[in-house]
């Protein structure tokens, strides 16, 4: 028979109340039992000398005849002086397990996406208000442009219709004396239509 030096569970719910037995290691955790050899009332604070209470003939008597004790018995035989206690390093103790890794990096990848997210809209605002600013002076020279454009069109228009009249005339006189020699070879200028009618009349008031 394997014996164990453990805690027995008792006391109230949320007010735990535990015995220091020598059981049977097949035994349920608060079944029947060989001895009890103290009590543990974590309840009370750790100053305090009724917290534990152990009897250390009791159990060196048990630890004599090959019981095991559970890490926390160890721990009060140790603090008592009864039976030493190596200590332990669990450099993993503080690690967090497979399924919080993954949530924790899940968490890292959406706090990356939304802030990546959050910089893209802050970008797209500064190019949007940038835009309009950058567009109104490029307006500004167009308009420039057209205004230098269209007075140096109506300077040349104005030019050219000075220069046509100009040409217009220094071309009259001569059409003009163009038609009178042609008036003077043909015996004079044409005669209205009616002229023969007053011709006639003429006449007649002479005779």
């Amino acid at each position: 028979m394997a014996i164990s030096l453990r805690l027995a569970r008792g006391g109230a719910k949320k007010r735990p109340y535990y015995r220091i037995v020598a059981a049977d290691s097949r035994r349920a955790r608060d079944g029947k039992y060989l001895e009890q050899i103290g009590t543990y009332n974590p309840m009370l604070p750790k100053d305090d000398e009724n917290r534990v209470k152990l009897d250390e003939d009791r159990a060196r008597y048990w630890l004599g005849v090959g019981a095991q004790p559970s890490d926390r018995v160890h721990r009060f035989l140790d603090a008592a002086g009864v039976l030493e206690r190596k200590a332990r390093n669990n450099p993993k103790k503080g690690e967090p397990g497979d399924a919080a890794k993954e949530r924790a990096e899940e968490k890292a990848t959406k706090a990356a996406e939304a802030e990546e997210a959050k910089k893209a809209a802050e970008e797209e605002a500064k190019a949007a208000a940038a835009a309009p600013a950058e567009e109104a002076p490029a307006a500004d020279e167009d308009s420039a442009q057209n205004d230098a454009t269209g007075s140096v069109k109506s300077d040349d228009t104005a030019e050219a219709v000075a220069d046509a009249s100009t040409e217009a005339a220094a071309d009259a006189p001569a059409a003009d004396a163009a038609a009178v020699a042609e008036e003077v070879n043909e015996g004079g200028p044409p005669l209205p239509e009616d002229a023969p009618a007053k011709e006639a009349g003429e006449e007649k008031a002479e005779g």
